[in-house]
């Protein structure tokens, strides 16, 4: 499977957050010291043909430091609370995005999110708050996300720096399936994801897929997934209640362990949550299934699970630049493209 990490500035973007705001305390201060020359120090230069010159000169180095500061924090509070620009490197969401666009997330739709950058970076978990939002995820939504899985394929985690784009096919408290290659949920009678797409992977035959891409999540002995044939896989919604036994704790257990931070473990035909029977729980996080539009290859729900909510970045709105990744000319026809 190839890896379907966008490639932003945030590591950038840390950088320059980190050296403004000390750089801004530190200008704050200097820049009263600076306001209140007396008049005595400046008549003390000897050379009076360069005194007006030097006292203009300082103010406006002070003005231009003053404003370049105000410039970057409005940056960072911009791609904090506002947007953030991706950069697509592969063709897994084609036809509507492909290898060498640039998606814009527009963050007040869902709610932009806040995080202890600093924790996040050194790779601890931290505790994520969103923002109110427009509206809530809506099926067919194309988001940006962070890579549930970044470091272990069993524990679920966050990356500040790995980051998918998908679609959302299943929402909290559905029921999803794949039905002869078809997505499918419960009580849904709308297309969701790319249907042509879908109706070719139906006509192939099985003996054509490589097995990494054939079998599916939860690679269990007790669940035979594969992309033609899927579920029905219960999507948790916050203040569910499941209940938890030997066959889907599969499906839910890394949910769980992510939710609590405790080890789950099975045993003596049961399952334990911290050493403590777990015969239900109460889920405390909306969760989402994700897909590729091309159906074909893409690294997405269907081999690793379901997507917690304080993951999503936000809604791609449209393409802001493209350039094509072999020739390096920009592509007019895809400029401010909106994503469908």
């Amino acid at each position: 499977m190839i890896n379907r990490k966008l490639k932003n500035s945030s590591k950038l973007l840390m950088n320059i957050s980190s050296a403004a705001m000390r750089f801004f305390v530190l200008f704050l201060s200097c820049w009263k010291k600076i306001r209140r020359i007396p008049s005595s120090t400046i008549r003390s230069i000897k050379t009076a043909a360069i005194r007006k010159p030097v006292r203009k000169l300082c103010h406006i180095a002070v003005d231009i430091l003053f404003w370049g500061c105000i410039a970057v924090v409005a940056y960072v509070v911009g791609q904090t609370l506002l947007f953030a620009s991706f950069r697509i490197p592969t063709d897994s969401m084609q036809p509507g995005l492909i290898g060498g666009d640039y998606a814009l997330v527009w963050k007040p739709v869902l709610g932009a999110r806040i995080f202890n950058l600093f924790d996040a970076v050194k790779g601890k978990k931290v505790s994520i708050r969103r923002l109110p939002g427009l509206r809530k995820v809506r099926r067919n939504d194309v988001l940006v996300f962070h890579f549930p899985y970044p470091h272990r394929d069993d524990s679920i985690g966050m990356h500040i720096l790995k980051y998918y784009i998908k679609r959302c096919v299943a929402l909290p408290g559905d029921t999803f399936r794949i039905d002869s290659g078809i997505y499918r949920v419960d009580g849904v009678t709308d297309t969701l994801g790319v249907y042509h797409r879908q109706a070719e992977m139906a006509e192939m035959a099985d003996s054509t897929f490589q097995t990494e891409i054939f079998r599916c999540f939860p690679f269990d002995s007790a669940y035979r997934w594969n992309v033609k044939q899927f579920g029905s896989l219960y999507v948790p919604c916050k203040g569910s209640e499941v209940a938890i036994d030997m066959q889907n704790i599969a499906l839910y257990g890394n949910l769980i362990a992510y939710e609590t931070g405790l080890q789950i473990t099975v045993r003596e035909g049961q399952v334990f949550m911290d050493d403590k029977p777990l015969p239900a729980y109460t889920f405390t996080h909306d969760y989402y299934f994700m897909v590729g539009d091309w159906v074909f290859d893409s690294r997405d729900s269907r081999y690793w699970g379901l997507l917690p909510d304080d993951l999503i970045v936000g809604k791609a709105a449209f393409i802001w630049w493209s350039v094509d990744m072999r020739t390096q000319k920009f592509r007019w026809d895809r400029f401010l493209k909106k994503i469908q």
